[in-house]
């Protein structure tokens, strides 16, 4: 292909803006249904808004305008809190949809641009290489050794070979590059190809359900199963007490009402949602709601070392000339050996390099030429990247027949390839042994003088001469040190997973002071262990060296079956099956080819581990926030179903001391507490310092769960203490049904409070940034005050005015009856080194 790609213009900006008037933008536009109606849809069959329907009706139907009225207002409260979490969880998902979106590099004014997938427009010149998904349909104009994979559209999973002579020289939208390079025409977009008018879309992921979505989803229909029971038997009680059919359906409802708790649902949408959104705004793009479920218990993360603990800015440092034996730096070439080093790696390199080893070695050929041959020499057949380890071959020729055959690659496999004596070979692994130490990345450079025109299948049919090496430094990230201690720190180990050699590699993890550094492991010994080796040694190896596709997915089962949860990272075509198996795949943004972001879970969009960080982090917070905001809601759910249970059940003066109105007046304070105040917690300063939970822990484990009852139960006696002392002191039943309702709305703010740490006290946490905790206490103190001291509300919910000895016993019961909780975090506090899970 030469340097041809440079002779192609592609369009002007005039021309894609009229392309873009005409035929419209790249995206497949599905039937769009009406969100609106599935919203409501979707609201109508929540049990709760069902209960109130019921429950106004029932008020209209006996004459209680007014409360049915207050039920139909709370029903339109809750549609409105449902459709507004609804879409804050939808939009942050679609921004995330339009995050990682493919891009694509087209040709235009002459020069190449990276773009969103969606603005490619018909007559661009695109250019597609291994690794890329194709965006849409086009016409191959130059190509050389490409190969596509056309399953989607064909159901055939071998890869078709094709270039512009071919009987079909087309590529299609939502097809992948498996080999080699092209650059199309387009001819069709959006609907419009073949993807388009079979009407799939590849953005269509079914995401199946995650543990902790089975368990929440599982204990909310649970408890909705016992709230029908209840319901039932509550309302058998009443009627044959009463046989009043309305009064006794509607203490029925207020009971079930109760019972249900369907904030729980909300919160987890909510918080996975948000999550993500997060992340996005972070630099961390997730596909999948379910992977910030698993990011908080990440125990392994498994690294490539180019790019991702090194900079990927490759230069060429070193060189040694194998026919005179001399070692020298970039600076010191002057003798033509050392020249026709640098130009045979550059012509074993892609003509339109972009690996950071091949840019550089075009770049360093460019420096020392007199004359540039490059625009003389047409690239006639290739060899890509193969074996193990992996070579790569190019041939080249010119208009007079003068051909190049050049290759570069793994050491060992230049050596095999070049038939040197076993003393050369010792020689030259000595030196790149020597190189590698101080970790120099090395290439072995090999040339043919092959003339013959049936080129044979296999790249290592050829006789090479060896011609010597070239060594490339790679310096570490700066933060990479800071990276791995943070990673340490919060009890995560971190493997490398590299094709480079173990020398190399070795040096560099010495200079990043990585835990391990002087135990490497390379594919082919792992290739050889049995599983039960494997298993052992995946855990006590922290380096792994010269891998391939085969070997990276053995480490990754192998950590699997050790129960480890893995997070991977990636970038190339190879990396797919790894990244696919891991429970978070892990790509670079940058310089992630498609096929490696499409297999992952988690995109870093500035190629950055520190991200890894933030992201474990944020998955850490996110668990432990909605567990908080779960164990508040079964906390204060507990004192509620009581208070309407026991003095029914046990016949008490005044059994039916709360109303369905009470009962919705208190979710709808509690709904906005667990999802808006814990949802906005920040992390708490021990959860990076604590090991990763392991990801079959269930949400609910029982200490946990002991914690929640217990609160609930105590809360639930202050307020039977509060119900006795009125009735031993010959209060009213409005009065009593004050100060009960009182003591619940003191005891839930406090609890609020108490909950947003189970290790830290109310002190700390009271300095936590969140400016919603003083919102939200602040509105439900205000609607209290107008419910207890404002006449028709009063009235309304059948309140009396307490004075204010009763208010101060109500008030400091709720208070006593959560505070108790700071006393076992003290306890907690005391107890020496070990780590509490939040």
């Amino acid at each position: 292909m030469g340097n041809g790609m440079f002779t192609i213009k592609g369009l002007s900006t005039d021309e894609v803006i009229q392309a873009r008037a005409r035929f419209g933008s790249n995206q497949l536009k599905a039937q769009k249904e009406n969100d609106l109606l599935a919203n409501i849809l979707r609201i109508a069959k929540e049990p709760m808004i069902i209960l109130l329907f019921v429950a106004a009706s029932i008020y209209f139907i006996s004459g209680k305008i007014g409360d049915g009225i207050f039920l139909s207002s709370a029903i339109l409260f809750q549609a409105f809190i449902s459709i507004y979490q609804y879409s804050r969880s939808k939009n942050a998902l679609d921004k995330l949809k339009d995050f990682s979106q493919p891009t694509c590099t087209v040709i235009r004014n002459g020069k190449t641009q990276k773009i969103k997938s969606e603005e490619v427009v018909v007559g661009d010149s695109l250019i597609v290489e291994e690794g890329n998904l194709i965006v849409a349909d086009g016409k191959i104009v130059q190509s050389n050794d490409f190969s596509v994979n056309e399953s989607i559209l064909t159901g055939e999973s071998l890869a078709v070979f094709k270039d512009e002579k071919s009987q079909d020289s087309f590529i299609y939208s939502g097809t992948i590059v498996t080999t080699g390079l092209a650059i199309v025409t387009i001819t069709a977009i959006g609907n419009e190809t073949r993807l388009g008018k079979i009407g799939k879309s590849i953005e269509d992921i079914s995401e199946e359900k995650t543990p902790l979505e089975i368990q929440i989803t599982n204990f909310v229909k649970k408890m909705a199963i016992a709230g029908g029971l209840v319901f039932l038997i509550v309302w058998t009680i009443n009627f044959i007490g009463s046989h009043d059919l309305l009064t006794s359906l509607l203490q029925s409802l207020t009971l079930a009402m109760s019972i249900l708790p369907e904030e729980i649902p909300v919160a987890f949408t909510t918080f996975m949602a948000l999550g993500a959104w997060r992340l996005m705004k972070m630099g961390i793009v997730v596909k999948q709601m379910k992977t910030v479920e698993t990011l908080g218990s990440a125990t392994v993360i498994c690294t490539d070392k180019t790019g991702t603990i090194t900079e990927n800015k490759m230069s060429l440092a070193k060189l040694y000339v194998f026919s005179t034996k001399t070692l020298s730096t970039l600076d010191e070439v002057s003798t033509s050996e050392e020249k026709d080093l640098v130009a045979i790696g550059m012509w074993a390199s892609e003509p339109i390099p972009f690996d950071p080893m091949e840019i550089a070695l075009h770049q360093a050929y460019e420096n020392q030429v007199v004359k540039d041959q490059r625009p003389h020499f047409k690239l006639v057949h290739e060899y890509p990247l193969g074996g193990k380890p992996p070579m790569m071959t190019h041939v080249f020729e010119d208009d007079q027949g003068n051909r190049i055959v050049a290759a570069k690659g793994a050491v060992e496999t230049l050596m095999k390839v070049s038939s040197l004596t076993q003393a050369e070979q010792r020689e030259v692994i000595e030196v790149a042994q020597t190189i590698a130490k101080d970790g120099y990345r090395i290439l072995g450079v090999g040339l043919s003088d092959f003339s013959g025109t049936d080129f044979p299948s296999n790249q290592e049919e050829f006789v090479f001469k060896f011609k010597g090496l070239v060594a490339f430094y790679d310096p570490p990230k700066k933060n990479i040190e800071q990276v791995l201690k943070s990673f340490y720190d919060a009890g995560i180990q971190v493997k490398i997973i590299t094709g480079d050699n173990a020398e190399t590699t070795a040096a560099i993890a010495r200079q990043i002071h990585f835990l391990g550094y002087e135990k490497t492991m390379n594919g082919n010994q792992l290739m050889e262990l049995s599983d039960e080796e494997l298993n052992d040694c995946v855990m006590e190896t922290a380096i792994f060296t010269r891998m391939f596709p085969d070997a990276k997915l053995k480490i990754i089962h192998a950590l699997k079956t050790k129960q480890q949860i893995v997070a991977m990272t990636g970038d190339g075509v190879n990396d797919g099956p790894a990244l696919k198996a891991a429970h978070i795949g892990i790509a670079m943004g940058k310089k992630g080819t498609e096929i490696a972001k499409d297999a992952a879970s988690l995109v870093l969009l500035e190629d950055d581990l520190s991200k890894m960080v933030d992201a474990i982090a944020m998955g850490r917070k996110i668990y432990a926030n909605l567990k908080k905001a779960i164990q508040y809601i079964i906390s204060i759910h507990i004192p509620i179903i009581l208070i309407v249970f026991i003095p029914l059940a046990l016949g008490w003066i005044y059994p039916n001391i709360f109303s369905p109105i009470h009962v919705i007046f208190l979710e709808l304070i509690m709904g906005p507490t667990c999802s808006i105040i814990y949802e906005n917690e920040p992390l708490e300063k021990n959860l990076m310092f604590q090991k990763p939970k392991a990801l079959s822990t269930t949400f609910f484990n029982w200490s946990e769960l002991l914690v929640s009852i217990i609160q609930g139960l105590v809360i639930t006696s202050g307020i039977l203490f509060i119900y006795q002392y009125a009735v031993y002191n010959h209060y009213d039943e409005e009065l009593t049904r004050t100060m009960v309702f009182t003591d619940l709305v003191i005891a839930n703010i406090f609890l609020t409070l108490i909950n947003r740490s189970f290790y830290y006290s109310i002190w700390t946490t009271l300095k936590y940034r969140n400016r919603l905790v003083g919102y939200i206490i602040g509105v439900t103190v205000l609607l209290m005050g107008l419910l207890l001291f404002v006449q028709p509300l009063n009235h309304f919910f059948e309140f009396e005015v307490p004075n204010v000895g009763q208010l101060f016993i109500s008030a400091g019961t709720g208070f006593v009856s959560v505070i108790w909780f700071e006393a076992v975090k003290w306890i907690k506090r005391r107890r020496p080194a070990k780590a509490f899970h939040a």
